[in-house]
């Protein structure tokens, strides 16, 4: 979800959290480092007054766009699914 929400230009962290309100700050701290270490995403800091945090998906990040859409498709046909 956090890959899916950063392509969508939800890239700060506080658009993050109002984005998956269910995660804990501490979990979406966790695992935006994870995604940094992998070069999965890129963080990138202004240096402005209030400090501005940006991130981004890399070019490797990239590569999972085409997994992930067909992950959030099959979701979507077993939500029709269900309700049906």
């Amino acid at each position: 979800m956090i890959i899916y929400a950063i392509s969508k230009k939800c890239n700060r962290f506080s658009l993050l959290q109002k984005a998956m309100p269910d995660i804990s700050k501490q979990t979406l701290v966790n695992q935006l480092r994870e995604l940094e270490e992998d070069k999965i995403v890129a963080r990138t800091s202004y240096a402005e007054a209030p400090p501005r945090i940006e991130y981004n998906i890399t070019e490797y990040g990239q590569s999972l766009m085409p997994v992930i859409d067909v992950m959030q498709d099959w979701g979507l046909k077993d939500i029709k699914k269900k309700s049906s």
